[in-house]
């Protein structure tokens, strides 16, 4: 379809030109045939235009309303400069939106307003999104650029470029700050910071107020942003270009300096800047000269912290700040030296100048050779030196020249030494560059630096068209598409006229070298060299003073005027060698001579530039300007080329700054300069829509056939349908993925779709208004006939009524009346009788008949009773007789199938059985004399017991005697610590007459009193060594009383645990003797270990008497009293060691007193407990005795239903097996029994290793006896045998002790001892332990064998785990760290490990042991917090951990005591409170540990639902056929408009049923489910919303739709899991408020009223931008115009809520741990065998 065609059809829109608007739009209101000469238009003014035309030049073609204002210019159907003008106006007048793509270049319009789109909510919304997912943006470059660098690991550009107040610096930072923010590193150097911080320090320097800019930039810089290989910021470098110099000593009017200037001037009377010397800026010749000193709106004093802060963060110290500003402050008092001229050819300088001295002053100079030679001048010749004055005029020069020049170096310092301070270590792994130069540029006076501006962007436009046509082709060649060559526009005509050899760069570097070279000269040879030889240079009419270049965007007229002078910049030597002789080191340092270094970049840069750079010869043209500039440009070129190029192009839409004005003509010049027409121009050439297969499918399927649809493949379909509809193949191209289309082709299909639903609507209006009128006309025609019923009806009986008739008719209804009554009433009376009389029969009968049937119903009753009875019995037994003959049947059938295997030995059963039974009556006779012996050993246990008590007797007396010793002892003390006083104070009262008699005989002693120094010192060492072996000793006694204490616990304990399995087993009461005579040996080892504590004691008394007595004795007081001098004795009483001695004896005489006597004490305690045990026990024996009878008597019935069954089944196999076996293990255990007697005989020793043995036969003939029931009773026999054998061993083993005397004469001795009788203890309880066992396997044995059994009674726990302090670490292990809760969680009750560390808990409370409670609490949590740590991102160990640390902190709740939390407790479960211990603060800590893991566990959910949420609440059609796609141009949307592979609502549903589950399968509680729910719903919320904020084609009616009915699959989700009490679906608010705004109308007042009124979960911004967002789909939905936004906007205004557009998605709701009561009692918790814990006792 060609363009030319849709010129056929009247009102096709088109653009003509206009000279305010540049173009303004048309209507065709007349059919356009070819060989017209003008076409009849309709301006929108609704004024008629004939509009000539030319055939080959129509005027273009208006796009359809529906493709205007996308994200990208490339989608609309003709490109051209009117269309992408008038999107550009809809999307930022109307819409509001500053950005725009076009192809790759972003359109960044200036708002000259605040927005709220540049927070961190952006960046995080912008990270990691393809750049076609979202609206356009300067974030969306700048992570295209990142994404591109991460993922290839290649540099990229971004280059930002605009004219001055396009916003080209606030581009650049925002870019720089996003690559900050998401490559923040985790290191402490804060690198992104530093980055960040430059801005400010270079705007300060850089920047000025120009009349198009507040903010300009003055000066190119490329900033180089350095990333290591995580693609973290590790540094930074920047390069400049071209620095503005000439605006140091002059501005135009109402411009200003650098802002640093005017900084340094606001902060002038601060202390720190007074020796500076400033005022006001109005008082300076250089920050004055543009009238106007301020900016609106601008603080400079608060600017100047901003900058000194900048300062610091970089690294620079106050020093180099107040040098960098001793420097600024002397050019401003540089530029106020006044300058008096002298004559015509002289000037000079007053000495006595103000700030001539001040200058000098700060930069350390000579002030009268600056003096001299700011007015004269040296020229050397050949021959001679010649000092030239210098007019005022050249004076004035000079003094500029040295200020640009001063300030030219200034700025590079202050560049390098912020590259210094970005400067790395590490090694660069990839970098992003981000230029931020100046664009295009043309004014009424353009000079030297616009010429260079011109000249930068001419090489960019080059470098962007080659990357823009090299796109096109390698897209062209990836979906393999026919390439023909493009013709663009190639600039490099220009570059060669300006940079090639003999070019305009070159003639000005010539002429600079001539000493008398002028502007006017250099004019001249460009005339003659280029005028009319080359068309892009031209000579003006009127001017001889300039010339004309055609640039790329448009022609530019250069004044020649200052060419040279600022392309030579150059400054008097003597002037230079006096600031160089400066004594300020950084004036001194800019001046110094230097070799021109090497290129810091070049070694950086591995590409080189296309054409060979050009070198010149001469040394002064390389240090030009133009050179120097050319240089760098060069250096940026290759860099460009080196990296891949990203550009944002800033328009200035309006030169009145006023905010989303806009204005065409600007625009449009700024649209040709930028390069944004020149892609569209090369995308225009070929194919410049594409569409992807899936995209034309859903949009254009209305055009489609039922034929073409039922094809399968989506590709064939499209392919079908275009050779239907465009039968010129060449307007089309078929891609791998894409469609390809040629201009205007997709402008008919919108037509022929826009055609199709006008078709289809008028013929649903047709039948609906068809069907509106039938139904008005068949209910206007009911309503007629109604009425005409009626008139005929009246006018009927009008003329058919007379009086007479009236008369007649009245009489007759009254004989009527009367006749009718009477045989009514007749008849009534007649019916009334019947009635009565068959009433009353009927009654009768029904009467009678249901008495009848009662009768009946009682007697079937009767007969049913009966009936029913005898089925039941005759049922019962014939139940019984089938279920015994089962039971007999299967036991015939188990002998059977045993007869079977032993057939062989079936004749030979009987007589074997015959012997049996002799052998049975004699085993029956042994057992009569085993009772005989069992009798007797109960005669000898009763002996035992009155020896036990009369030993108890001895043991008391021999108490009381030791107390008897013990009071004598005492007496003794006292009495020796009376004699020592006594002796003591004889001792002080012969010192004292000792000091006076020896005072005069010092000198004469001298020798010998160092001699016995030495002695004194020899034994007071000898001395101290034997009290420390003393305490050495009494610490190894202490220590074996502790051992033998701790012994005695674990004895103690052990008996408790004996007499609870003795209750238990009610089967083995004889068992109990054996621990009743371990527990006399254990008193009577504990007598012997008091009799040898006293010896120790008496021992230790005697020692220490002997020590006292030796010490003494050793000193004769007459010759010490001789040989001492005053000052020997003064030194003596000084030091006092004879008496601390003796002191240190008596304390640990008395020490030791007491710690036997608490011994003593703890000892009898003991003694008294373990009686009343035996007591205990001896009763319980009695108890198990009558209940070992009651089982006797049981054994006798199974042994008579055994010999009956024998009787029955005559031949069993088993039994003569069993018989066997018992006959075996009965002679081997009599056998075994005789050997131990006599080895116990002999070898007392050896009773542990026997009793063991004797107790594994006694286990396996216990085993044997149990599986055979008639046989139990001799094995109860045969266990009262062992208790006898048990009783003598204690007997033997009692009797040696008894009579065993300790007689040890050391402490040695006394260790020997104890160790000894340390193993003996070990091995009773390892003979106790044994036991236990024994018992325990005896009663599992019984309980399988017998199937009667007496029952002990019901267990009773106390809610308490039992644990040992070493387990601690296998119980944190096993149970916390190891445990993994998807194995075992599904078999267990919610919070069961926590229920188990409580009832440890309650075991170290209960022991009341502090440090083991704080030991397991502490192992506890910090086992909690290393599993979490270990399991951060696994969602189901955080929720199981997150559920058992709840669960935790309410048991110590529930269990503390505090009556707020006992509550809901059963009366039991407040008799497990703890007792001893307060864990409140523990309570605390665990609840921060739930905090934390709430927190984890709320980051693991949402970041596995949020990738979902956008393509399942977004993208997703829930109400398929709804949505229609639209063009989306060269950024293609990444996520596939086809179903496979992409998320749905039912993956979000899924999402969160999984969370739910698992949740309530780890047992966490309800409210936490509700608040986790409400936090997941408020992110899934304001995902969404923040998404619809930043796309602006998801901004539909048909979008809200399916929006809403997202939410409503949301609100059902909750109703099925019962969280609507949740507050979830008020989170939902404002995304339903949002969608509501979409669908509901956007016309009149009320519509903006009831906006207002109904979107009170939404900002105003937020319902601004959704409102300036709105998208129609297609030509049916219109747009909002911007009078109803303003009519909303002022509604709005009145609102005071928050400014932010986005909504904080890292927000989270404040979590409150609710106090749930477990329901669990703790007694009945079973530990699973999963978890590992059998070394756990349930007490």
């Amino acid at each position: 379809m060609k363009p030319m065609l849709l010129f056929c059809g009247q009102y096709n829109r088109v653009w003509i030109p206009d000279p305010e608007e540049v173009w303004k739009s048309a209507v065709i209101a007349k059919d356009y045939r070819v060989g017209d000469k003008a076409l009849r238009l309709l301006l929108e003014d609704g004024t008629e235009l004939d509009y000539l035309v030319d055939p080959g030049s129509l005027p273009p073609l208006r796009n359809p309303d529906v493709l205007v204002g996308e994200n990208d210019l490339t989608a609309l159907s003709y490109l051209h400069e009117p269309a992408v003008l008038h999107s550009l106006r809809i999307r930022f007048a109307e819409s509001k939106l500053i950005y725009t793509y076009s192809g790759i270049i972003l359109v960044a319009m200036n708002p000259y307003k605040q927005l709220p789109i540049y927070g961190d909510a952006i960046i995080h919304a912008y990270s990691g999104q393809n750049m076609g997912d979202m609206d356009p943006h300067i974030f969306a470059v700048a992570e295209e650029a990142y994404k591109q660098m991460a993922r290839n690991g290649s540099n990229q550009s971004v280059i930002v470029s605009g004219e001055s107040g396009a916003g080209k610096t606030v581009s650049a930072r925002y870019a720089m700050r996003y690559f900050a923010t998401v490559s923040r590193s985790s290191s402490s150097t804060h690198v992104e910071d530093k980055v960040l911080a430059c801005n400010p320090i270079t705007e300060a320097v850089g920047n000025a107020k120009t009349t198009r800019n507040d903010n300009s930039s003055r000066f190119g810089k490329y900033t180089e942003i350095s990333f290591d290989e995580r693609n973290q910021i590790i540094g930074a470098n920047m390069r400049t270009y071209l620095l503005e110099k000439s605006r140091v000593v002059f501005q135009s009017e109402n411009e200003r300096n650098y802002h640093i200037f005017y900084q340094l001037c606001a902060s002038a009377q601060q202390s720190e800047f007074k020796h500076l010397k400033l005022g006001s800026a109005e008082e300076f010749n250089y920050t004055r000269m543009g009238g106007n000193t301020v900016i609106e709106g601008v603080n400079d004093r608060a600017d100047m912290v901003e900058t000194q802060k900048t300062f610091t963060l970089l690294g620079f110290q106050e020093d180099f700040q107040m040098d960098v500003f001793k420097v600024l402050a002397a050019i401003l008092h540089l530029g106020n030296v006044q300058i008096t001229a002298v004559g015509n050819d002289r000037s000079s300088v007053n000495e006595d100048n103000t700030h001539l001295k001040v200058f000098c002053e700060l930069l350390g100079l000579e002030h009268n050779s600056m003096a001299q030679w700011l007015c004269n001048r040296k020229i050397v010749t050949t021959s001679e030196a010649v000092v030239k004055p210098m007019t005022r005029p050249q004076a004035i020069n000079a003094r500029d020249a040295l200020a640009k020049k001063i300030y030219a170096h200034l700025f590079d310092f202050i560049i390098e030494r912020i590259n210094q301070a970005l400067h790395f270590s590490g090694k660069q792994h990839t970098f992003i560059g981000v230029l931020d130069i100046y664009g295009f540029e043309t004014f009424d006076v353009n000079s030297f630096e616009q010429f260079c501006i011109n000249y930068a962007n001419e090489k960019l436009q080059q470098q962007f068209n080659l990357h823009v046509f090299k796109l096109e082709q390698e897209e062209y060649m990836k979906e393999d598409i026919p390439w023909t060559l493009i013709d663009f526009y190639d600039n490099q005509p220009v570059i060669d006229l300006i940079e090639a050899k003999m070019g305009i760069l070159e003639l000005l570097d010539e002429e600079c070298l001539l000493p008398h070279g002028t502007d006017e000269n250099w004019l001249q040879k460009l005339y003659n060299n280029f005028v009319n030889k080359n068309p892009l240079f031209e000579k003006p009419r009127m001017s001889n003073t300039s010339f004309i270049i055609q640039h790329f965007a448009d022609k530019v007229e250069y004044q020649c005027e200052g060419f040279l002078e600022k392309n030579r910049d150059t400054v008097y030597d003597m002037l230079i060698e006096v600031l160089r002789a400066s004594k300020f080191h950084l004036c001194a340092s800019f001046f110094q001579e230097s070799p021109v270094p090497s290129s810091p970049y070049g070694a950086m840069i591995t590409v080189k530039s296309a054409k060979q750079v050009i070198k010149p010869n001469s040394k002064h043209l390389r240090t030009s300007v133009g050179n120097k500039f050319r240089s760098s440009l060069y250096l940026l070129m290759e860099t460009l080329n080196a990296t891949t190029p990203h550009y944002v192009r800033c328009i200035k839409p309006n030169d009145e700054k006023l905010p989303f004005e806009f204005d065409s003509k600007r625009i449009v010049q700024q649209l040709r300069a930028c390069g944004v027409l020149e892609t569209i121009h090369i995308s225009a050439q070929s194919y410049p829509s594409r569409w992807t297969y899936i995209e034309f499918y859903s949009r254009y399927s209305i055009l489609m056939t039922q034929q073409e649809l039922c094809l399968g493949d989506k590709r064939e379909v499209c392919k079908v349908v275009l050779h239907r509809l465009i039968q010129d193949s060449h307007q089309y191209q078929f891609g791998k993925t894409k469609i390809f289309f040629r201009a205007g082709q997709v402008a008919y299909l919108e037509k022929l779709r826009l055609d199709k639903l006008r078709q289809g609507c008028i013929i649903i209006q047709k039948h609906v208004r068809g069907w509106l009128q039938r139904r008005k006309f068949l209910r206007e025609r009911r309503a007629a006939v109604v009425i005409q019923r009626y008139s005929r009806g009246q006018q009927t009986v009008r003329k058919a009524i007379t009086a007479a008739a009236l008369k007649q008719a009245w009489a007759a209804i009254v004989i009527q009346r009367h006749c009718r009554g009477h045989l009514v009433r007749s008849l009534y009376q007649l019916i009334r009788v019947a009635t009565i009389t068959i009433q009353a029969y009927t009654r009768g009968f029904l009467a009678r008949r249901r008495y009848q049937k009662m009768l009946q119903d009682h007697k079937a009753v009767i007969l049913q009773k009966h009936a029913r009875a005898w089925l039941a019995r005759r049922r019962f037994q014939s139940i019984r007789r089938f279920v015994l003959n089962i039971q007999l049947t299967y036991r015939v059938q188990r002998l059977q199938k045993k007869l079977e295997d032993q057939g062989r030995e079936n004749h030979g059963l009987v007589e074997k059985l015959t012997s049996l039974a002799a052998v049975r009556a004699s085993d029956m006779e042994k057992v009569q004399k085993l009772e005989a012996e069992l009798e007797r050993a109960s005669t000898h246990r009763l002996n035992y017991e009155e020896k036990s008590k009369r030993y108890r007797d001895a043991v008391e007396e021999k108490l009381a005697k030791l107390q008897k010793q013990n009071s004598e002892l005492a007496a003794q003390k006292e009495e020796t610590e009376q004699k020592l006083r006594e002796t003591t104070q004889e001792l002080k009262d012969k010192m004292d007459d000792l000091t006076k008699q020896l005072f005069n005989d010092v000198q004469k002693e001298e020798r010998q009193r160092i001699l016995l120094e030495k002695s004194f010192e020899l034994k007071t060492q000898d001395y101290e060594k034997q009290i420390q072996s003393l305490r050495q000793e009494v610490e190894a006694l202490r220590s074996e009383k502790t051992q033998l204490h701790r012994r005695l616990e674990e004895e103690r304990v052990t008996s408790d645990s004996l007499k609870g399995e003795v209750a238990r087993l009610s089967k083995q009461a004889k068992t109990i003797t054996e621990f009743e005579k371990e527990i006399e040996l254990l008193q009577t080892q504990k007598i012997d270990v008091e009799k040898h504590v006293q010896a120790q004691k008496r021992e230790m008394r005697e020692k220490m008497s002997e020590v006292t007595k030796q010490l003494l004795e050793s000193y004769d007081i007459e010759e010490v009293r001789n040989r001492l001098s005053v000052e020997d004795l003064e030194h003596l009483n000084e030091d006092g060691e004879l008496w601390f001695a003796y002191e240190g004896l008596k304390k640990t005489t008395r020490v030791l007193e007491s710690h036997f006597q608490s011994q003593k004490d703890c000892y009898e305690k003991e003694i008294e407990a373990l009686n009343f045990k035996v007591v205990h026990l001896t009763q319980e024996i009695n108890h198990l005795q009558k209940l070992f009878r009651e089982e006797t008597d049981i054994n006798e019935s199974i042994r008579h239903e055994v010999t009956r069954l024998t009787s029955e089944n005559m031949m069993i196999p088993d039994f003569k097996q069993q018989i066997s076996e018992l006959e075996k293990q009965k002679q081997d255990l009599e056998t075994r029994l005789n050997e131990q007697m006599e080895k116990m005989k002999g070898k007392p020793e050896e009773l542990s290793t026997q009793l063991t043995l004797g107790h594994e036969e006694e286990r396996i003939q216990r085993r044997a006896t149990e599986s055979q029931n008639k046989m139990h009773t001799k094995a109860n026999e045969k266990l009262t045998d062992k208790i006898q054998e048990l009783q003598e061993s204690s007997a033997l083993l009692k009797e040696p002790a008894e009579s065993g005397e300790f007689k040890s004469d050391c402490p040695q001795e006394a260790s020997l001892f104890i160790r000894d009788l340390e193993e003996e203890l070990y091995m009773k309880d390892t003979v106790i332990k044994k036991l236990q066992d024994q018992v325990r396997s005896l009663t599992k044995a019984i309980e399988k064998a017998n199937d009667v059994h007496l029952s002990s009674g019901p267990k009773e726990y106390l809610g308490m785990l039992e644990y040992k302090r070493e387990d601690e670490a296998k119980l944190i292990q096993n149970l916390i760290l190891d445990l993994k809760p998807r194995g075992v969680v599904v078999n267990m009750i919610p919070g069961l490990p926590a229920l188990i560390l409580f009832m440890c808990v309650r075991y170290a409370d209960s022991l009341n042991d502090a440090n083991m409670l704080k030991s397991l609490m502490n192992s506890t949590i910090n086992g909690i917090k290393q599993v979490v740590k270990e399991h951060l991102e696994d969602f189901e160990m955080l929720s199981f951990w997150l559920s058992n640390a709840c669960h935790f902190l309410n048991c110590l709740k529930q269990y503390s005591g505090e009556e707020e939390f006992m509550k809901h407790n059963s009366p039991h479960q407040n008799k497990n409170c703890l007792n001893n211990f307060d864990l409140s603060e523990y309570r605390q800590i665990l609840s921060d540990v739930a905090i934390r893991i709430y927190h984890q566990f709320i980051i693991v959910m949402e970041n596995s639902i949020q990738p979902i949420i956008v393509p399942s609440m977004l993208e997703y059609e829930s109400l398929q056929g709804i949505s229609g796609l639209k063009p989306t141009g060269f950024r293609k949307r990444s996520s596939s408009i086809d179903d496979t592979d992409t998320y749905t609502m039912a993956s979000l549903l899924q999402q969160l049923s999984y969370f739910y589950s698992t949740m309530r399968q780890n047992g966490l509680d309800q409210e936490l489910v509700r608040q986790a729910t409400k936090q997941l719903f408020y992110l899934i919320g304001a995902v969404t919303l923040n998404s619809l904020f930043l796309r602006k084609d998801v901004c539909s009616c048909r979008k809200g739709m399916q929006i809403r009915c997202n939410i409503s699959y949301l609100e059902e989700w909750l109703k099925d899991k019962d969280l609507q009490s949740t507050l979830a679906k008020e989170t939902l608010e404002p995304l339903s408020q949002a969608a509501w705004l979409l669908q509901v109308k956007k016309s009149t007042d009320s519509d903006a009223k009831e906006i207002c009124e109904r979107c009170t979960s939404l900002s105003a911004v937020q319902i601004i931008k959704i409102l300036n967002s709105y998208t129609p789909i297609d030509d049916f939905e219109k747009r909002v115009t911007p009078s109803f936004v303003r009519k909303v906007q002022a509604l709005l205004n009145n609102r005071g809520d928050s400014s932010q557009l986005m909504l904080d998605t890292k927000y989270l709701f404040q979590v409150t741990f609710p106090f749930t009561a477990s329901p669990h009692a703790l007694e009945a918790i079973q530990i699973p065998s999963s978890f590992k814990l059998g070394f756990l006792h349930r007490l």
